[in-house]
């Protein structure tokens, strides 16, 4: 059945065949909706409260941060003409290079679900870590929620402006952050009913890979921001003060760190 979740997740993120940035973006997103639904089909005469809860939480986060990314490109003439400078179309890339990149993206989608499949499939209901991790990763997607609402009312505001408001004044990323939450919650709900070690290797693969996406991605604003913003002396003193990821942790840049690709 795992190869159902792998399937959904190779069919909805065919989108990126169109435009290649849409393999991590938008088809990232409506992924991880297609395999929140497919799990309540597939499990749906042993559903429990807390497993239809975190499918359900799969499906709202997939159709959040989709829909976001789909309104900021159809909408955001300002966003797309940046983008167009810092992200590759893909137009010159190899198809199969492009091949590889859409399986090894939908492989780590499933793994970054595989908690809660694992859960379904042993037949584990709702426990105290089902409960903690609900929690955890609705916390996440409220941060993530918040923080890309506090940015685009920001740059309405004042588009020249790097922010620093809100959310902004705890972490320099705070929507990487919630990122984190989210897929720290999930990993949570199913830590402890993972059997074997099939089932805590894609687990881990699913966790330490968005972990490490998140902090690659982390790298690449700052280093954008750094270009854009360098030379402002608010900028300057933002930036020796807030941290960049993760709150009260004294980690203040990535940039030296070439190894980190997001």
């Amino acid at each position: 059945m795992y190869f159902l979740l792998l399937a959904a997740a190779l069919i909805v993120s065919a989108i990126g065949f169109k435009k290649y940035v849409w393999f991590i973006s938008i088809g990232y997103g409506f992924s991880m909706t297609a395999i929140g639904i497919v799990m309540l089909i597939l499990f749906r005469q042993s559903l429990s409260v807390g497993t239809v809860i975190l499918c359900i939480l799969l499906i709202i986060y997939g159709c959040r941060l989709s829909g976001y990314l789909l309104y900021r490109e159809l909408k955001s003439s300002a966003y797309n003409q940046k983008m167009k400078q810092e992200i590759k179309d893909g137009s010159d890339m190899k198809f199969g290079v492009k091949l590889a990149i859409w399986i090894s993206c939908a492989f780590l989608y499933t793994c970054e679900a595989a908690p809660v499949y694992f859960r379904l499939l042993n037949g584990s209901g709702t426990d105290t870590c089902t409960i903690v991790g609900i929690v955890i990763t609705i916390l996440g997607i409220v941060l993530e929620s918040s923080s890309d609402l506090q940015k685009s009312a920001a740059k309405k505001k004042n588009p020249r402006r790097f922010v620093d408001s809100g959310l902004f004044r705890i972490v320099r990323c705070p929507n990487y952050l919630g990122e984190i939450l989210i897929w720290t919650g999930f990993f949570v709900s199913g830590v402890n009913i993972l059997t074997g070690p099939v089932q805590w290797v894609l687990a881990l693969i699913g966790y330490i890979g968005i972990v490490y996406i998140m902090f690659g991605g982390a790298r690449r604003l700052e280093l954008r921001q750094n270009r854009t913003y360098g030379e402002d002396p608010e900028y300057q003193e933002y930036v020796k003060k807030v941290p960049i990821l993760i709150p009260l942790v004294p980690l203040y840049s990535v940039a030296k760190y070439k190894w980190l690709v997001g």
